[in-house]
This record gives C-alpha cells, structure tokens and sequence, in this order.
C-alpha cells in the first residue's frame, strides 16, 4: 500500500472526498460503487466489480463454451480480463486497452478482424457489453479464426452473466 501523502476531514454527515487525482489514477467514474473494509485499525475503499462477484461463474462458462464449442472466450470487468478459456491463460488480468474501455462505455457490439484490438492475437473479434439493470459491466469477447456463428454464442453467454449479475 502506498501513501499519497494526501489527508481529508470526515465531515458532520461521515463523509469523505476521494482526491480527484487518486479517483482520476484508479479509473474512479462519477457515481461508481466502492466497496468499503475495515482491517485492524483501517479502513480499506476498493472499486466494486459486479462482475468478479461471479468470477467462479464466468470461469466454468468459459470451460463449458470452450470444451463444447471450441471457441475461445474472455470476459472482462471494467478494467480486466477475469475468465477466460483454458488456451488463453496468457491473456488472466490482461488490462483493457481504451478501445474496449469504450466499447463499455458506449454499451457497442464489436465484430471484426483484430485490427483495434491490441491483444496480439490473430483472430476475429466477437464483443458484446454485459449490461445489467445497473450499468454495463464489462465484455463478452469470442475470438475464432472465422466469424460464423460467434454472435450467437456471445449473446447465449452475455444473457447468462446478465442473468447471474442481475441476482446478485
């Protein structure tokens, strides 16, 4: 843990302001959840992933898709890669690149030949956001040397993470 250096009041109401620069350097939106912890004596404040709350989930729907279907498959949170098929290993906790950070942000389906994604992989690109009755939480993304009938998989598994995230 690093120390910014940086300290704040607790207001009358219990409040405190995160400084816009550590908001800004942790990727923090305007009206985003934190999660809140206390450990011995701290208080710890941590970005909330709906998404990695069903990290297990997302894991064994990546080994399903992979081992009935052979397709490869990622599924992101906001800022990562938290699942993916057993021949991507190389690609756990990969860091989303602004492209996809806007896919997110713009909720885009996304199919094409790799030319903007910068994964170092030669294949075609299925994406589709995770939008819940909350907000689009991260990316579906197929990746297949064809374009068949990836958009279909996608959306099969894009509804079940909904669905999951949506009971949690």
């Amino acid at each position: 843990m690093s120390k910014s250096g940086i300290t704040r009041r607790i207001d009358e109401l219990g409040r405190i302001v995160v400084p816009k620069e550590i908001r800004y350097n942790l990727g923090i939106r305007d009206g985003e959840p934190l999660e809140i912890y206390t450990s011995d004596n701290q208080i710890i404040i941590k970005k909330y992933s709906q998404v990695e709350n069903i990290k297990d989930t997302s894991q064994n729907i990546c080994n399903i898709i992979y081992d009935a279907c052979n397709l490869s498959i990622l599924i992101t949170d906001r800022e990562k890669v938290i699942a993916e098929s057993s021949n991507l290993k190389q690609l756990e906790n990969y860091k989303l690149d602004e492209f996809l950070k806007e896919l997110i942000d713009n909720r885009e389906n996304y199919i094409s030949k790799n030319k903007d994604i910068k994964m170092n992989i030669n294949a075609y690109f299925t994406i589709l956001p995770i939008i819940t009755s909350i907000d689009c939480s991260g990316l579906v993304i197929i990746l297949s040397e064809g374009n068949e009938d990836n958009i279909k998989y996608a959306k099969i598994v894009q509804k079940l993470l909904v669905q999951k995230l949506d009971i949690v």
